[in-house]
């Protein structure tokens, strides 16, 4: 009996073990960041066209920051143009076209509380562990397809009009097909704090080779499922469920690959850029891989190393600049 009784103690304690797999898990109820995002999206298509003096003063008013960056990087304008920027407004907001599109965006982003509350969530967990790091206002417009991201030092504005589902009729013509799996309004959060973090960090290299990208881009990766523990990592990632499968079943041809080739330590830009941009597939791998191969095998890479060192932080992370170091203290092996 007394022997049961311990094996069912230890039994419960390797479950529960087993269940918190995210270390750096915090109650987000405590300390909360409340995100609120601003709706230039839903004030500029609900500009009244038969009194657009008064509520475009009224625009100016309530996005003060916000407009001039605006005004200057979509529509090529200075902010103090105010009769040019009417009419652009006016001309926007009657056409057939992009009436069209503002009437989707107003029907998917209407309700946008469950985007806030995940971002919420996120920024509640980056101020816990950097408390240091002023966060960013948030932003969502419309551009008729010109931007999907506005950032600066002070905000991040994302273009809502590109966000309006894969199988949206009038990308087909604008977007190259291996980016429609990422223009959904479920990549929205996702894409927020991405950008949060992107911001927040930049890569610290005097080498700048393959691996350095690879383990910076890794970092940030696994900050971001820290930050958002409830996310698939294929949804992290901007991958496809297939995607994702195809990278975990090659994951030892990727790594000989590379190593193979002697890319690991190339600072060739146009081979780095290969492995780590937008792309259909990773050229320098196969033409059946995802692209962005450098990314997803950096945070692999990181990934190991911090289950391998349990004693590292966050911060300790991201203030290691050594990423060869990294790499051998990882044990990575694929």
């Amino acid at each position: 009996m007394k022997k049961t009784f311990i094996y069912l103690i230890s039994l419960t304690l390797f479950l529960s073990s087993c269940n918190k797999s995210n270390r750096f898990e915090i109650d987000t109820t405590k300390n909360r960041v409340d995100v609120k995002i601003q709706r230039f999206d839903k004030d500029l298509i609900s500009l009244d066209s038969t009194n657009s003096g008064p509520t475009l003063a009224k625009l100016y008013k309530s996005y003060a920051q916000f407009l001039p960056v605006y005004t200057a990087e979509v529509l090529n304008v200075d902010a103090k143009d105010t009769a040019a920027i009417r009419q652009l407004f006016m001309k926007y907001n009657s056409d057939n076209t992009f009436s069209k599109v503002n009437k989707t965006v107003l029907e998917k982003f209407n309700d946008i509380s469950d985007i806030e509350n995940t971002v919420s969530e996120s920024y509640t967990y980056i101020h816990h562990y950097f408390p240091e790091v002023k966060l960013p206002e948030i932003y969502f417009f419309v551009s008729g397809f010109n931007r999907s991201v506005l950032m600066n030092d002070r905000f991040i504005a994302l273009g809502t009009d590109l966000y309006l589902g894969s199988d949206y009729p009038a990308y087909k013509d604008l977007s190259y097909d291996y980016l429609l799996v990422n223009m959904r309004r479920e990549c929205v959060a996702t894409d927020l704090v991405s950008a949060t973090l992107f911001r927040m960090f930049v890569l610290d290299s005097s080498k700048d080779r393959l691996l350095d990208n690879m383990i910076f881009r890794g970092k940030v990766m696994y900050l971001l499922s820290v930050f958002m523990p409830n996310e698939k990592p294929e949804d992290l990632m901007g991958y496809t469920p297939e995607q994702w499968k195809w990278c975990k079943s090659y994951e030892k041809e990727i790594w000989g690959t590379i190593i193979e080739n002697k890319d690991l330590f190339s600072t060739n830009m146009l081979l780095i850029s290969k492995y780590m941009n937008d792309a259909p597939f990773t050229a320098p791998v196969s033409q059946d891989s995802p692209g962005r191969l450098g990314t997803w095998l950096g945070w692999q890479i990181v990934d190991s190393y911090m289950r391998k060192n349990q004693n590292i932080g966050l911060k300790n992370l991201m203030d290691e600049n050594n990423y060869q170091k990294i790499l051998e203290e990882s044990g990575f092996k694929p």
